[in-house]
């Protein structure tokens, strides 16, 4: 889903915030690598191409008060970086609930996002058993990604992860 700058605009006064041209590029270029899951350093690199004087402290405050403000979502992959991605609640999703999940190739590092949320009915059956309420999960799946797999094939290696 693409996101104008007008509607990032309208989201960071809905929040209360003030618009300013760091929180906007920061929100666009976390909106145009939506699959990429991305470090500080990731946005503040490609940030400062169009924005050369700004700093990375000021990307990592940016990027903190979005989080705070439930624009942005951090995400860790276990692999020693924190990473974000524009937040499900920017789309709209009002729920609060996360919808997507992160498939992570042990071979060649890859993440990919898998759409599909189907713990729905796992959350209304603890909540129906324990009356713990849900309001976010988060599931990462490792193995390996179709491209390793079809390598390891060709290779003539069967490896069991």
């Amino acid at each position: 889903m693409s996101v104008s700058q007008e509607e990032f605009k309208e989201m960071l006064k809905k929040k209360g915030l003030k618009v300013t041209n760091q929180r906007l590029l920061v929100l666009e270029v976390l909106a145009e690598n939506r699959d990429r899951h991305m470090t500080a350093e990731d946005i503040y690199e490609l940030v400062k191409e169009d924005y050369p004087e700004i700093g990375l402290a000021t990307i990592y405050r940016t990027v903190q008060l979005l989080l705070e403000m439930q624009l942005v979502d951090r995400i860790n992959l276990d692999d020693g970086c924190v990473r974000y991605e524009i937040g499900e609640n920017t789309y709209g999703d009002t729920n609060g609930k996360h919808h997507h999940h992160h498939l992570i190739c042990r071979d060649c590092g890859k993440v990919l996002s898998f759409k599909d949320d189907l713990l729905e009915e796992l959350e209304r059956h603890i909540e129906e058993e324990t009356g713990f309420h849900v309001q976010n999960h988060e599931l990462k799946f490792f193995g390996q990604c179709k491209e390793c797999r079809e390598k390891q094939n060709q290779n003539g290696k069967h490896v069991e992860v």
